[in-house]
Formats: C-alpha cells, structure tokens, sequence
C-alpha cells in the first residue's frame, strides 16, 4: 500500500457536554496539528498516490471552514460533543468528498499536543 501524508494546523474554541470531561465542559481552546495520510494499492498513471499541492490544499480548505471558531457556535455540529476523535472523521469525510477518487483510504491524525493525539480512518 503507497501512502502520502501533508500536515496543517487549526485553532478552535469548543466545550463538551458531559461529567466524563470536566474542566473541558468549560469553553476552551485548541491547537491541533493535522496529518492526513492518503493510501491506494496501486499509484496512478503519474505515478501518485494524490499530488501534494492537491492534497495539501484540500486539507487547508477543509480546516479553514473551521479554523479561529467556537465549534460550539458551527450548526453543524450542534448537540456533538466535537471531541478529537470526532474532528478526525470529519475531517477525513470532507477530504474524501473532495479526493476521494481512486483512493483506498484516508487517515487522518489530530495531534492536541506532544503526548495526546487521536485518529480516524476511512476506506473508499
């Protein structure tokens, strides 16, 4: 399986719903660094698993719908709690509309800091 990963960044405000987070029922911020990794078994006729200006610029678009906002606030997103694991798949879900085409799968890893990160993958 051939893979290629690009990374961005985004910036959000949230709060969760729920005992389980405590303090984080409290709005609060977010950096997280974003890795999202394409895979297909066989690379296309240039030779690509996606081009990386194709993907890096997918994935930026995708996070800045979001980017510098209080989830809270996204209708979208109304009664979720927008945990990291949640963010993964719905980052990975608007990549997949976007390049999803002859792709395997799409990963997609949010790092919230040096030591806690979580992630998503989606097959096509």
């Amino acid at each position: 399986m051939y893979s290629l990963t690009v990374r961005d960044r985004m910036m959000i405000a949230h709060s969760f719903t729920g005992a389980v987070f405590g303090p984080a029922q409290r709005l609060h911020g977010a950096t997280f660094v974003v890795e999202a990794t394409f895979r297909r078994a066989v690379l296309d006729a240039d030779g690509l698993v996606v081009d990386i200006g194709i993907a890096a610029g997918a994935l930026r678009s995708v996070l800045a719908s979001v980017e510098y906002r209080n989830l809270d606030d996204v209708a979208e997103f109304a009664g979720k709690n927008t945990t990291t694991e949640f963010l993964c798949a719905w980052v990975a879900d608007r990549l997949a509309d976007r390049l999803g085409t002859g792709l395997d799968s799409i990963e997609v890893l949010l790092r919230e800091s040096d030591v806690a990160w979580g992630s998503y993958e989606r097959t096509l």
